[in-house]
């Protein structure tokens, strides 16, 4: 659900960022619901999926499957597959298909692509795994702009798609141990938490230099300041940790990432309904 709500979050600020006439009220609700019972059932199939590695995991080893709370067979899976059908035929009735096929991308990459082909693999995994939020930008996008990727939205994608593996990072930092108990090569396991926390401030500074991009093409000054606010806890917080990568601080580098991502995209927000 905790999924479901920031995937959906990404996808309306995507449709509130897009120049062109909004959607009509119920077609925004529409659309927004179809991102998030996408993704909440992405998420739910990627806990299915990994009962196994979840009950290696501290952090894990309380959810449902992993407990007995839900049954661990094959109705869930085909539960969650009718949910985003359904989502995705809802996108397309209440706006377009391609806003349906980005609904689709998004649920398809983190289930799919991250879950199943490459979380158990590569370290690759959750920078791959970073599409499934800028395809949900792109479906909010879409719904505004069905022939055409404007400039703004399509920078916010690829700012999500920088986001999500230092947000992640910071997280596999803090549960490193878990990750290498259970044999799952997120970075800090492969490469140890100094390189890690060099590639989290790369990571960092690239997307908060992207963020400024869109005052160039009619964000005004309201996201501007968001976009300063936000990166500079998020650049800060990542220069600490650099500078001393302990648990502690890659702790607090995730909580920033978050502060920093909600505080950029509700900036967008308002500052493009003022504008509008």
């Amino acid at each position: 659900m905790r999924i479901g709500v920031v995937i959906g979050f990404t996808a309306l600020a995507g449709l509130a960022m897009t120049p062109g006439a909004a959607p009509a009220g119920w077609q925004i609700a529409v659309l927004g619901l179809a991102v998030f019972v996408s993704a909440a059932a992405a998420g739910g199939f990627n806990q299915w999926y990994e009962r196994d590695l979840d009950a290696r995991m501290k952090r894990t080893m309380t959810r449902p499957f992993v407990t007995g709370a839900l049954a661990h067979d094959r109705r869930f899976p085909a539960l969650l597959a009718a949910l985003t059908v359904a989502s995705v035929a809802a996108a397309a009735l209440a706006t377009n298909w391609l806003a349906a096929l980005y609904t689709f991308l998004g649920a398809f990459v983190y289930a799919v692509v991250y879950t199943v082909w490459l979380k158990r693999r590569t370290w690759w995994n959750i920078v791959i795994g970073g599409l499934a939020g800028s395809f949900a930008v792109l479906a909010g996008a879409a719904a505004v702009v069905p022939d055409g990727l404007p400039a703004v939205p399509l920078v916010l994608a690829v700012v999500l798609f920088l986001w999500t593996p230092p947000h992640f990072w910071s997280l596999a930092m803090v549960c490193r141990d878990d990750y290498a108990a259970a044999g799952v090569p997120m970075l800090p396991v492969v490469v140890g938490d100094r390189a890690c926390a060099l590639a989290i401030l790369a990571h960092t500074l690239a997307l908060v230099a992207l963020s400024f991009v869109p005052l160039a093409y009619g964000m005004g000054w309201i996201y501007g300041a968001g976009a300063a606010a936000g990166g500079a806890l998020f650049v800060l917080m990542s220069l600490r940790l650099a500078a001393n990568p302990t648990r502690k601080r890659a702790l607090g580098n995730f909580f920033a990432s978050l502060v920093q991502l909600t505080v950029l995209l509700s900036a967008g927000i308002v500052d493009a309904a003022l504008a509008g």
